[in-house]
């Protein structure tokens, strides 16, 4: 009986050390990431995993830092890289979780960050889909997912936008082009807006939406105030540029 009193209370304190070395190292990447310093956040989360392979948290995370990082890389190859890695730990977040609001949403950044570089069409449609598909049921589990509505607002923003080739192969497998419209663009990123009033990439693409749909006095708006917002990410610097430049076009 003692012996097995002691192995039990040997197992529940290795247990209760594992459990507090996961929490000092998602505190830690979440400090990193809150510093703009996402490798040394990309890496904190790694290491939970190689504690714990089955934490969501940290495969959430790792995805979409995956998917930022890689989408600053120059080399297609690096691109493929990181986003090959994201689209592994959202699977994985999935398998573990299949109705965890964010893993949804990442597996849908994912998918678009495929479109980006793929040039088979086939794969390029099934990412289409992926986007909506995983950014639907982000909302359906959470309505006030910000993230998941401005990734919906995009999706058919760029719907609406596609480059001839690619326009001929969404409307080849979907027998005409998706029911996507610049009103809907308008209104997912407007939502965003509302329920994350800081996520400057947002403001950018919803500045830019109205642009296109000739209101010039809306994208205005949503431009100075965009340029106003907190550097949140390590790309919201390089975005507020992107969004002084464009007010500066338009006044």
């Amino acid at each position: 009986m003692n012996r097995l009193f002691l192995l039990l209370l040997s197992v529940s304190i290795v247990s209760v050390a594992i459990s507090q070395n996961v929490n000092v190292l998602l505190k830690e990447g979440l400090n990193f990431e809150r510093s703009l310093k996402e490798e040394e956040a990309l890496a904190s989360y790694q290491r939970v995993l190689t504690i714990d392979k089955n934490n969501v948290q940290a495969l959430i995370r790792s995805a979409e830092l995956s998917c930022a990082i890689g989408a600053r890389q120059v080399d297609k190859k690096s691109k493929l890289t990181y986003f090959t890695t994201a689209k592994d730990f959202a699977n994985a977040a999935l398998l573990l979780d299949s109705n965890n609001a964010d893993a949804n949403y990442i597996r849908a950044v994912v998918a678009g960050k495929f479109t980006e570089i793929e040039t088979d069409n086939k794969k390029i449609i099934e990412n289409v889909k992926n986007i909506k598909l995983y950014a639907d049921k982000a909302l359906q589990l959470n309505p006030k997912h910000a993230k998941a509505y401005y990734v919906l607002g995009k999706w058919n923003f760029e719907m609406i936008n596609l480059a001839w080739a690619k326009r001929a192969a969404v409307k080849l497998f979907y027998g005409g082009l998706p029911n996507a419209s610049i009103e809907n663009a308008v209104a997912f990123m407007e939502k965003a807006r509302v329920l994350d009033q800081y996520f400057v990439m947002n403001y950018l693409d919803l500045a830019k939406a109205y642009k296109y749909d000739d209101k010039p006095a809306r994208a205005i708006e949503v431009l100075n105030k965009l340029v106003k917002l907190p550097t949140r990410t390590a790309d919201d610097a390089s975005l507020k540029e992107e969004g002084k430049r464009m007010l500066s076009e338009m006044q």
